[in-house]
């Protein structure tokens, strides 16, 4: 199960969004309706914020399981 302040990664390229399969982020928000989803901060080297998306759980899975 993912919580607020977890750390996810993408399972495939969001272009729309400039990220890369791989990318990790942090969720700050869950959604329950209308239905279940995260929302995910992804940010640069220097911990400033890049983007902030909406993802639905089959897009994203733990970071703590790339590789």
């Amino acid at each position: 199960m993912t919580d607020v302040f977890d750390l996810v990664s993408l399972i495939a390229d969001l272009p729309s969004e400039g990220l890369a399969a791989g990318t990790v982020g942090t969720v700050v928000h869950i959604h329950q309706h209308p239905e279940h989803a995260y929302e995910v901060e992804f940010a640069d080297a220097q911990g400033r914020t890049t983007v902030v998306t909406t993802l639905r759980p089959d897009q994203v899975r733990p970071a703590d399981h790339v590789g």
